[in-house]
């Protein structure tokens, strides 16, 4: 691939921007012309990179962008993006200055917040989410009386309007849609206690907006599956829409060696050669978000499955090859190889953990390529 010229590791991770497109567009058909998309691009877009994912989100059709913190979201707006941007974390009372300044929502979830922001807020006005806590037990108020506090106090300030109220599910990825319902309905009563309601009403994550058409409301935040990538194994067979995987993970061989039975790799000679074997050493490791506890699992070399040896080193990892295979053979972690895959779910399987977390545990120092239509269009490393 030509646009590996651009940096000088043999690891890379490679995402098609064409796959985010197609997964907006399969939750576009789904909830309808009537709902918004909000696309999640928190945590380096999952991994995936920031700038490119939300840029091609919203050529896509998304409205608007939501990150975790202010700072994510300064970054988009340094680079030029305009869109409405939303912060789901907490925010310090006194940044509401600098996060109304640049057009960015905040989400509050208690009267004293709006109190102690108030004289922060110079110019423009700040735009805020009101958090509700229906169950899934972070941050949010649980109660009308809470609800109503925040509103008067808000419809107190120029300087102050709510432009939404939300809510999370904690369960929407599971079969049993029990919690859900209960949750659905805590919100529903707590929205009709409002005097006004605002223009964005939103519940759904990546599972409910696939899952619970009654969980819509004006805007849905789209995360993990605008990634390709199911809420849960548990309801990854029952999706409505098609998703294709953004993401996959590739490395290649730099040394090869030939080692005789007996022969130890790697820290703690924690395996031990049964007869001549192939060795062959990948230049990725724990540094890279590929941790200690991937040795013995597979990756695809020459479209066949092999096994990692040995434990994983903070910059490297050995495999073992079927034959000699030269210096300079690609080798795929995750994603596709000549007629096989390697799923970032069962990587997370073999991790006992679930696909979010392995995306977002690639490394920034991993150099990103991002190709659209098939073609490479350029290269995002964090190191130039």
């Amino acid at each position: 691939m030509e646009s590996r010229n651009e940096f000088h590791r043999d690891t890379w991770v490679e995402v098609d921007l064409d796959a985010i497109q197609h997964n907006i567009q399969q939750i576009a058909g789904q909830i309808g012309l009537d709902v918004a998309i909000m696309a999640v691009v928190k945590a380096n877009a999952y991994g995936h990179g920031y700038l490119p994912v939300a840029r091609t989100a919203l050529a896509s059709g998304a409205t608007h962008l939501a990150v975790a913190f202010i700072d994510e979201a300064l970054f988009l707006r340094k680079q030029g993006i305009t869109a409405p941007i939303m912060v789901l974390g907490a925010s310090r009372p006194e940044d509401a200055g600098i996060a109304a300044a640049n057009e960015i929502q905040l989400t509050v979830y208690s009267k004293e917040w709006v109190v102690q922001a108030v004289p922060h807020i110079q110019n423009k006005p700040l735009l805020i989410h009101v958090k509700c806590d229906t169950g899934m037990g972070r941050i949010g108020l649980k109660t009308a009386d809470e609800l109503r506090e925040i509103e008067q106090e808000a419809a107190r300030h120029d300087t102050i309007k709510i432009e939404g109220i939300y809510t999370h599910f904690a369960t929407a990825d599971e079969t049993d849609t029990r919690y859900a319902d209960e949750q659905a309905e805590r919100f529903r009563k707590l929205i009709d206690h409002m005097k006004v309601k605002p223009p964005l009403i939103h519940a759904s994550n990546s599972a409910a907006a696939l899952m619970r058409r009654d969980s819509f409301f004006s805007i849905i935040r789209f995360g993990i599956s605008m990634y390709g990538l199911s809420p849960s194994n548990e309801i990854a067979d029952k999706l409505p829409a098609r998703l294709t995987p953004a993401l996959s993970f590739h490395s290649t061989v730099v040394h090869v060696k030939k080692v005789e039975p007996g022969e130890k790799i790697s820290y703690g000679s924690t395996y031990e050669a049964a007869g001549q074997e192939w060795i062959g050493t990948l230049p990725v490791g724990y540094a890279d978000g590929w941790i200690r506890k991937m040795q013995g699992f597979e990756v695809l070399i020459d479209g066949k499955r092999v096994p990692i040896v040995g434990r994983v080193c903070m910059d490297q990892c050995m495999i073992r090859m079927p034959e000699n295979y030269p210096v300079g053979t690609k080798v795929t972690l995750i994603g596709r190889q000549n007629g096989d895959a390697i799923l970032i779910d069962e990587v997370a399987d073999h991790l006992e953990t679930i696909n979010y977390e392995v995306a977002c545990a690639i490394a920034a120092r991993v150099p990103r390529i991002y190709s659209k239509k098939n073609k490479s269009v350029f290269v995002l490393n964090s190191l130039n």
